[in-house]
C-alpha cells in the first residue's frame, strides 16, 4: 500500500507559473518570474506582484492560499498581511511578494536580483 503524497512535487517554474495564474485571475498586475536558484539559497524562484491596495493585497493572498491548499502546494507562512502593503507568502520553493505599487518601486526586488533569470515576462 503506497502512501499518498502529502504535497505536490513539481518543478519551481512550473509551480510558480501555476501560482502566477491564480494572481492573474485575481488581477494581480505587473507579475514578474525570476529563478534565483543561482543567487539565492533559500528560494528558487521569486515572484512580485502588484495589488491596487491592501484590500486587494489581502485578497490576492487568500486567493493564492486557497487555491495552493487545493493543489497541495507546500505552504510555510506568510508575513505582512495586516498591513497589507508588502505580503510575504513562503511557498518553499517560490516566494511571492505582493505590494502596492509604491511600495513596490520603493524596496525594487527585481533590481536586488538584478542577475536572476527572468522567466517572466520573458524577455
Amino acid at each position: 500500500m503506497s502512501k499518498e503524497k502529502k504535497f505536490i512535487e513539481t518543478e519551481s517554474v512550473e509551480k510558480a507559473e501555476m501560482l502566477m495564474k491564480f494572481l492573474d485571475e485575481k488581477q494581480g498586475d505587473d507579475i514578474s518570474i525570476l529563478d534565483v536558484r543561482s543567487i539565492c539559497s533559500i528560494t528558487d524562484c521569486v515572484m512580485i506582484v502588484t495589488a491596487k491596495g491592501v484590500r486587494h493585497a489581502q485578497s490576492l493572498a487568500d486567493y493564492v492560499l486557497e487555491h495552493a491548499k487545493k493543489e497541495k502546494i507546500e505552504y510555510l507562512g506568510m508575513e505582512g498581511y495586516q498591513g497589507g502593503d508588502w505580503i510575504l507568502i513562503d511557498l518553499n520553493d517560490v516566494l511571492i511578494h505582493v505590494f502596492i505599487e509604491e511600495v513596490r518601486q520603493f524596496y525594487n526586488i527585481e533590481g536586488l536580483f538584478s542577475e536572476a533569470k527572468q522567466i517572466y515576462p520573458k524577455k
